[in-house]
């Protein structure tokens, strides 16, 4: 059984797929597992997908994927869990890649956790590109008390231990963008963190949260008094900042 699994949700993304599973064929190790979720694409995606068994073969390492409609990332990701077998999984987009020595970084410092210890999640820092220059560093650490006001650590690469997923479940579909941060506000305080002290992954910009700002916005805040127990005050106080932030940046 593969310590780890990476995820992959694709929809016609047939510009940037191959890069982000060349990077995945360039780790250091082969003991992990690739699942690849698409959404019924339009355009050459699985036709890609389908060019990279015989890749993935030749490196041994396990590669499932399926193509059928979905109703977004977050159910295409559930349908991952349900058929990956890594005790670690990650989730990453399909215009993303990881640096060459992420996955054998991420499974040393799982190794190295004491068997006495719990630990949810294990994060790092990621690069956020815009065609491939870099324009942000996202190396926050996780506290609850920033936390539950934004979301300030990356997702992208982060392995989340199957145990979390047992306890607190799935993704909510209905989120169609912040469901990354909801599924992981619901431990609140109890959410055990463990910071991988290096950048594993390039995040590309332009994703579905830049191009849906409002909708982001209006999620968060929803996200924040469900599943966080933010106080309706500070979710709205939040909801606001966040908008004339965004505005004085754009101004």
């Amino acid at each position: 059984m593969p310590d780890l699994t990476v995820i992959i949700a694709t929809f016609n993304s047939e510009k940037t797929l191959a890069r982000t599973l060349d990077s995945i064929l360039a780790q250091q190790i082969s003991n992990f597992e690739c699942v690849v979720i698409d959404g019924a694409s339009k355009d050459q995606t699985t036709d890609i997908i389908e060019s990279y068994e015989i890749k993935f073969e030749h490196r041994g390492v396990s590669f499932k994927w399926i193509s059928e409609p979905d109703t977004g990332i977050y159910d295409a990701w559930n349908k991952g869990l349900n058929i990956a077998t890594g005790e670690w999984i990650s989730f990453l987009g399909s215009d993303d890649i990881y640096l060459e020595d992420a996955l054998q970084s991420y499974q040393r410092a799982i190794r190295n956790i004491p068997s006495d210890k719990i630990v949810h999640l294990v994060y790092s820092n990621v690069d956020y590109v815009e065609d491939s220059i870099k324009i942000l560093d996202l190396n926050g650490v996780w506290s609850w008390n920033k936390f539950k006001r934004y979301m300030c650590i990356a997702h992208v690469g982060s392995f989340h231990n199957k145990i979390f997923f047992a306890t607190y479940g799935h993704f909510d579909p209905t989120y169609k963008i912040c469901g990354d941060y909801e599924l992981l506000l619901r431990p609140k305080e109890n959410l055990k963190t463990l910071k991988l002290e290096k950048t594993t992954a390039l995040m590309e910009a332009g994703g579905i949260s830049n191009h849906l700002v409002g909708k982001a916005f209006k999620e968060t805040y929803l996200a924040k008094k469900t599943s966080g127990g933010v106080s309706e005050i500070t979710a709205r106080w939040d909801y606001y900042l966040a908008h004339i932030k965004f505005f004085l940046k754009n101004f």
